[in-house]
Formats: C-alpha cells, structure tokens, sequence
C-alpha cells in the first residue's frame, strides 16, 4: 500500500522526478468655589471622553498621510489609470472611452517625485488603422500626430518611433493637454483624416490621486490647481530611492547537509503547506489532487517546492514555497500564482481578460536565504490598444545585482 502512495523524491541533480508521486490651581478667591472631588472625577472622565478621539482622529490622518505617501497607487476612475512605485514615479493612463472600440487610443503621463518634476506625455493608438498610421509615420516628419483640443490644432508631435511604438508630445502641446484634462474637453489625437478620441471622464481622478502620492494638493505644481493654492513647492516629497537587491545564484548540485535525498510523500507536503495558506479554498484550492509536486534544491539545506493552486478560465497559478530539507522543514509560501520558475527567479504574469491586452506581472529573486520581490508592475486597462497591453506601469521596481 505504501507504493501506491505518491511520494516527491529530489534527484541527485536538485530536480525532482515524479511518476505517481511527488503560512488650577484655583485662586484664593473667596468666590470661586473648587469642584468636589466628584466633579473633578466626572470632568476628568468627560476631557477623556472628548480628547481621546480627537486624538485618535488627528493620529488616523496623519498616519493615512505619511502611508499614502509611501504606499505604491493604483487607482481607477472610468476612462483612466494611475500607477504610483515605490520611488513616487507616478504614470497616468488615458483612453479612449469604453464603448469606442473601433479608434482605440492611449496617452501616457510620467511625472517623478521631487519639486522640480516635469511631465512627459506619450501617445499610442490601436486598432484596425493602427498599421496604416504607423506605416505613415515611420516615412518620416511628413507624418506625425497632430493634438486637438475643443477643435484646436496644437501642432504635431514629435516624430513616432517605430522601436518604443509611440510618440512624444511637445512641451507647448504637454501644456495645453493638461490644463484640458481638468475640465470637460474634446481632445483628439489626429493623422490625415483619422481622428482618435481621448476621453477626459476620470482625468481629474486620478490627477488628484498623483497629486496626494507625490505631496503636491495645493501646490503651484500639482495637476489638479484649486484657488488660493498657496503652498511651497518645497513642501513637495522628494524621490525615493530604488531599494538593491543581491540575487544569488542557486546551487542546484549542492549535496544536502545530511547526505540524504529529500524524500516526502505528496500527501504530507500538502498537509506541511496547508497552514501557509490564508485560505486554501480560494487561494490554492488544488493543493490536495494529484497533480505532480516539483522540487529545485537551492543550497544544502533548502529547497523550492511547487504545486498547482488554481486553474481560471484564460490564467492558472502554482504554489510555491521555500523549506529546510530536514525537520523542522519551517515552510514560507512565496506565492500561490506563479506561472515559471527558472534559475532563481520566480514569474508570475496575468491576464486581465482572455484577448491578453493588458497583463499583471511579479517577479521574485533567490537571495540566498529567502525569496525577494524584485518587480511588480501591470500595462494599464484593458482597452485593445495592443497584444500584451499599452504601457509598462510600475508598482514596485528594484536595482538588481547578481552574485554568481
């Protein structure tokens, strides 16, 4: 009966093979009576009463405050997106409207931390005439993308380039675009006799939400400008650093400190990962079927163990965790949607939606001990701009050395 069993057996070679197997004074004033000592009591209780929550309230906005800031956005309104990293980069995504499928189109907004920030604004455009506009474009200035705003010709662009897939919008024509957004404003980006429609509806939204990530609610250099705005730029949040991250190397030959093979039946593995899992139903519900577990030695005393979690319509995610090779094996779940493991580094990368024009994507690095997420980042809403989705937004970015 114990053959029947599925058991992970890890290789020689650090990969596991499987066949079947494998978490006040007063004064002296005569005419000032002192209040009894049950006065005193009840005016104690009641200054509680009423300073405590004041207290609390102020604590509340001050801590929602300081953690806004340093908390990575991403933020919604109808027809746009924004995204803010961990450096306080912030990109807002516009797009046409949601039931303009024909003329699909997309303008990027890049505006980095610091008092003295600019804004860089980009231009895709997707859709049945998206070849032929770009096939103009690439002959040269001859063809560029011209702004209009409320049937204003603000000039062209500056010239499409084939390699990034998009165009750069001058500096006058930044400008006048975002005094536009602010307000109710027919904004079209047009080649020849082809116009693409940006919408404006949730522009403001998600200004002001940039805005609050970067300090910058009335201040002379926020999008959204209210009047009597009298604040400092200097008040304004600086950038913040991009954390390093040393990534290690796996030894997948490395000999385990016992000099045994690591030897676990399938069924005690999902019972050793089972308590890692918030809630395994949702989270990880195929962690007790047959399916295979795999295994990658990392060094001599630990391991990478995967399993598939969950199966949807257009996605799928694995289980993976790190574990000691002997007892106690402590396992860590790193995450239940992982689509790939390859030489240290863990992938996972989502649909939005079956056609695959907008994807999430995290990434973890091997860092000797523990895995470290290095990136996180999506490409905006899922509007047919284009196969893989419009732009790269990042939530969370990393400098990455490699020790071999």
């Amino acid at each position: 009966m114990l053959r029947s069993r599925p058991t992970l057996l890890l290789s020689k070679n650090g990969s596991s093979s499987q066949s079947d197997v494998v978490k006040p004074k007063y004064s002296n004033n005569p005419y000032i009576k002192a209040p009894s000592k049950k006065t005193k009591k009840i005016t104690k209780t009641m200054s509680k009463r009423i300073l405590l929550p004041i207290l609390a309230a102020i604590s509340a906005a001050l801590y929602s405050a300081a953690s806004s800031a340093d908390t990575p956005v991403d933020f919604t309104n109808q027809d746009w997106h924004v995204v803010c990293d961990n450096t306080r980069t912030c990109r807002l995504a516009g797009y046409q409207a949601n039931n303009d499928i024909e003329l699909p189109v997309s303008l990027l907004l890049i505006r980095r931390a610091g008092a003295n920030a600019t804004v860089d604004a980009r231009v895709k455009l997707g859709g049945a005439r998206e070849n032929s506009a770009k096939a103009l474009m690439q002959l040269g200035n001859r063809h560029r993308i011209s702004l209009f705003i409320n049937d204003k010709d603000y000039g062209e662009a500056k010239p499409f380039s084939g390699a990034a897939g998009y165009a750069e919008l001058t500096s006058p024509q930044v400008t006048a675009l975002l005094e536009a957004l602010t307000k109710s404003s027919k904004i079209e980006l047009v080649i020849r006799n082809t116009r693409w429609r940006l919408s404006d509806k949730g522009a403001s939204a998600v200004m002001l939400k940039a805005d609050e990530a970067q300090g910058r609610v009335g201040t002379a250099s926020a999008f959204i400008r209210t009047e009597g705005a009298n604040k400092s730029n200097s008040g304004v949040l600086s950038p913040k650093s991009i954390p390093a991250i040393r990534m290690v190397m796996p030894n997948p030959k490395a000999t385990s400190g016992n000099k045994k093979k690591f030897v676990m039946r399938s069924s005690q593995l999902s019972d050793l990962m089972k308590d890692t899992i918030k809630n395994v139903s949702s989270n990880c519900p195929s962690l007790s079927d047959k399916s295979s577990w795999n295994a990658n030695r990392l060094n001599s005393k630990q391991l990478l163990v995967q399993h598939n979690c969950w199966t949807g319509a257009y996605n799928a995610g694995k289980g993976v965790w790190v574990i000691n090779d002997t007892k106690p094996y402590e396992p860590k779940l790193i995450t239940t949607n992982a689509t790939d493991y390859d030489k240290g580094q863990i992938t996972a990368i989502q649909k939005g939606r079956g056609l695959g024009d907008c994807i999430s994507k995290t990434e973890w690095l091997w860092t000797g001990k523990d895995f470290e997420k290095s990136h996180e980042s999506n490409t905006g809403l899922c509007r047919m701009i284009e196969a893989g989705g419009a732009w790269q937004m990042p939530l969370y970015v990393t400098d990455v050395k490699i020790s071999r």
